[in-house]
């Protein structure tokens, strides 16, 4: 027999009768109560961060790499905090900062050295780097040029923070004046321009780039056949490349009045920061021409890149310097050389643009085939689709790895010393090596500000690496 429905009715309560025990309801919020020892503060920190693999005791096993693991953590944050704590003390607690009677050595000696600082005494010596400091900067730079160096050092801190900065507005047009005018100051500032060149051969590399540049136009436009059209990106590309060397070239032959300074005259951070930018710069679009050619359908095109990328990345960057110092002048006809400098900037460019290739590679690779059909389906060329819809997303991808080639660049121009060019930590070197400042702190304390330098770079463009990957990836997080 079917049950009779119930009706959702509220039923009337009958005098006499005792109502039901309704439910507690609550009628003001919950006090907020802290959260346990265990996440928050120091201790919750700890807890998640460092002791998180020590808590499992769900068994005789885990209880035993428990506890391994605890003292192994313990013994790790010992030795971090006694080697931190260490540094610290030399750098900072303990160091000597200024010398009241003057820049000496005589300020960092001890009691037994006939010093005022007393026995066993063991922290930096600042005033050391403070004497040396215009040689670890700017090396045996002309010491009334330096406003030379500084003037380019200025105005390129600004224009670069300008372009880092989102708010401020032309930041487009900075970054081309910076990719485009900024090199060809740099060089007439620090050289001084007066460069020895010959009208006669500008005027005919000129006339050549103007041709190639005319070919490319009239086989680009379907004038000259099919089978000049395959010729034409090239010789266009090809034309413009020597008219911008005949440009470039006028531009530094012109004499600006200021004094010549060789580049044997440069050193310390100065040319650290040369060669690792221009190599920086360069590498860069040359990688991505690479790794582009490198995934080509066209066999000649695919073939070169894959080998110039297999041969430079298959001899350290040692030997590549070596080469381009000693064996490469061997090679040249009589009377023909190029500056040492140039030399170690190009074979820096050529070694960092092959393994910028193999990065900018796995972001090619890690595009959806989607997009190449989205291309082409808009009824774009191959270099429209590059530069607007494959290039932006697989740079995208590959931010970290970049970064990572830059800072490791950064870091490989220490072995520019090799070749007789003193870069910061080869300036440091040869000012450790005086012996009008010896002492027994002087090592380590020039080795310390090298590092210092060093980290500073370095960190700061890990951290915006971060933030640039971070805005670019809002998109595409959930």
């Amino acid at each position: 027999m079917a049950k009779k429905p119930t009706s959702n009715r509220p039923t009337r309560a009958r005098p006499g009768k005792a109502q039901p025990d309704k439910g507690y309801v609550r009628t003001e919020d919950a006090p907020v109560l802290p959260p346990p020892p265990s996440e928050a503060g120091i201790s919750g920190w700890l807890w998640h961060n460092v002791l998180a693999s020590c808590s499992d005791f769900t068994s005789i096993g885990s209880a035993v790499r428990s506890i391994v693991m605890a003292f192994f953590t313990v013994f790790v944050g010992w030795l971090t905090i006694s080697t931190a704590w260490g540094l610290f003390d030399f750098a900072v607690l303990s160091a000597v900062w200024s010398d009241p009677d003057g820049i000496k050595r005589e300020a960092c000696f001890t009691i037994d050295q006939g010093g005022q600082l007393p026995s066993g005494w063991h922290g930096a010596c600042w005033p050391f780097v403070a004497a040396k400091m215009k040689f670890m900067m700017y090396g045996p730079y002309d010491i009334d040029q330096l406003w030379r160096v500084n003037l380019a050092g200025i105005i390129g801190l600004i224009g670069l923070a300008w372009v880092m900065i989102d708010p401020l507005p032309y930041r487009r047009y900075v970054g081309i004046f910076l990719l485009t005018v900024y090199p060809l100051l740099t060089i007439i500032l620090l050289y001084g321009g007066g460069f020895d060149v010959s009208l006669m051969t500008l005027s005919i590399i000129f006339m050549i780039g103007l041709a190639l540049i005319t070919f490319g136009r009239l086989a680009g436009r379907g004038l000259l056949g099919e089978t000049m059209a395959a010729f034409a990106s090239a010789g266009g590309i090809g034309g413009w490349l020597l008219v911008g060397y005949a440009v470039v070239m006028l531009i530094l032959g012109v004499d600006y009045g200021l004094r010549t300074i060789d580049t044997n005259q440069w050193g310390g951070l100065l040319i650290t920061l040369v060669v690792a930018i221009t190599g920086i710069v360069a590498s860069l679009p040359l990688g991505i021409v690479l790794a582009l050619g490198r995934r080509s359908s066209m066999p000649i095109a695919r073939i070169l890149s894959i080998v110039f990328i297999e041969f430079w990345r298959g001899v350290p960057l040692i030997t590549v310097l070596f080469m381009a110092s000693v064996m490469l002048p061997l090679f040249l006809p009589e009377g023909v050389n190029f500056d040492n400098l140039l030399r170690a900037l190009i074979g820096v460019m050529l070694f960092s643009a092959a393994y910028m290739a193999e990065v900018i590679r796995g972001g090619l690779q890690a595009m959806d085939k989607g997009q190449y059909e989205g291309a082409d389906a808009l009824g774009l060329s191959y270099w429209e689709k590059m530069r607007l819809i494959i290039l932006p997303q697989a740079l995208t991808h590959v931010i970290p790895g970049i970064v990572n080639t830059f800072i490791g660049l950064f870091k490989d121009t220490t072995l520019v010393s090799i070749i007789g060019l003193f870069d910061l930590l080869g300036a440091a070197q040869s000012a450790i090596s005086d012996v009008a400042w010896a002492t027994p702190v002087q090592a380590h304390t020039g080795y310390l500000f090298v590092a210092a330098v060093f980290f500073v770079f370095c960190f700061g463009m890990s951290r915006y690496s971060i933030y640039m990957e971070n805005k670019l990836s809002r998109g595409r997080k959930h």
